[in-house]
């Protein structure tokens, strides 16, 4: 015979889910918040007074998901779901110290090899900030999808920094104006350049460019790639990147980012 708490973990899996996803998703602190005002609650009915305290990195539709998986087992305590995102979250936080690295491509599939494909790690990558992100890439066309994940990321406060070549007219080495490509789709975010200013230190030297290619969200998910933000880089070309995930790499590559913003090295594009 299968045990009790064998039983009810499958009928009880969406609340627990949403609990997940609600601790990846939010900083510890803000979970601390969420708990602390659950343990205030008497029962579910309560729950309204509770909205505010998720803050905008929360969609409503979570939310709302929430309160119906709540709704569906009202016998679940206040406390009791208090101690369950604390404890969600904890393990979040632990398994984010946790480097982890994967191998993403796009080309020819040899089938021996598991490994995640470059737009859809990209968009992955996007849709996990909460707080910051920073691209670089050479050039940047419309791609629908990672648009879209973009402007979803702008609508949930994410500071979102772009760094792209400058087109010639700009001193730069492409004739694509990828920075007005860009600000017309992503208006949201802000757009640098690598400095012209000899002055500045780090400053583009004769016949450079910016060739990185990379996206760091939080400072706790770094995806470097050799694939510029193009549909022919998704769709066409062989493309190879790592994508990481805790440990120091990805902190280390967003400080040293801001950095270059801090000297001078590369400066923001106004309208």
């Amino acid at each position: 015979m299968r045990h009790f708490s064998q039983l009810i973990v499958p009928i009880m899996s969406d609340i627990w889910d949403i609990v997940s996803e609600l601790a990846f998703t939010l900083h510890p602190d803000r979970v601390k918040a969420i708990a602390a005002k659950f343990d205030t609650l008497s029962s579910m009915s309560d729950v309204a007074s509770v909205k505010v305290s998720f803050g905008p990195g929360v969609s409503e539709k979570m939310i709302q998901n929430f309160e119906r998986a709540w709704l569906k087992h009202a016998s679940l305590k206040p406390t009791e779901l208090a101690a369950a995102l604390r404890s969600a979250s904890n393990t979040a936080w632990l398994a984010a110290q946790r480097e982890s690295v994967e191998l993403v491509w796009s080309g020819p599939s040899t089938g021996l090899v598991p490994v995640r494909h470059t737009e859809q790690v990209l968009c992955h990558v996007i849709q996990l900030a909460t707080k910051r992100l920073f691209i670089v890439s050479f050039v940047a066309y419309e791609i629908p999808s990672v648009i879209s994940a973009l402007n979803e990321a702008v609508g949930r406060n994410v500071k979102i920094d772009i760094l792209l070549e400058s087109s010639t007219a700009h001193g730069g080495t492409v004739t694509t104006d990828s920075i007005k490509t860009m600000r017309n789709a992503v208006s949201g975010a802000d757009y640098y350049i690598w400095s012209t200013d000899t002055g500045q230190p780090g400053a583009r030297p004769a016949n450079a460019s910016v060739h990185a290619k990379c996206i760091v969200a939080d400072a706790n998910v770094a995806f470097i790639t050799s694939a510029n933000l193009s549909i022919s880089a998704m769709e066409r070309n062989m493309e190879l990147g790592t994508l990481v995930r805790g440990g120091s790499l990805p902190d280390s590559l967003h400080r040293h980012l801001d950095a270059l913003k801090t000297t001078g090295a590369i400066e923001k594009c106004e309208e």
